[in-house]
């Protein structure tokens, strides 16, 4: 479940957070314990990252599919 903080941080932060994490478990060092901690709070951020481009996909289809229907009643318009 992802936390009121997760859920408040923006596109770029929660990428930037993810690459650190990634850098962390492949760099090694650290113990089993901290090791799961790190792979959890990973997936967390990628949720976040998943939710926010599917967030901006959606809005570029809507933008989209409200420009083709305003040309296509312009087109029939014309006719």
């Amino acid at each position: 479940m992802t936390s009121k903080v997760d859920e408040a941080l923006g596109y770029e932060q929660a990428r930037d957070e993810l690459i650190e994490v990634v850098r962390r478990l492949e760099a090694g060092g650290t113990t089993l314990e901290e090791s799961l901690a790190l792979w959890e709070r990973g997936e967390e951020l990628a949720k976040v990252c998943r939710r926010w481009l599917e967030g901006a996909r959606a809005r570029l289809d809507a933008a989209l599919a409200e420009e083709e229907e305003e040309e296509g009643a312009g087109g029939s318009a014309d006719s």
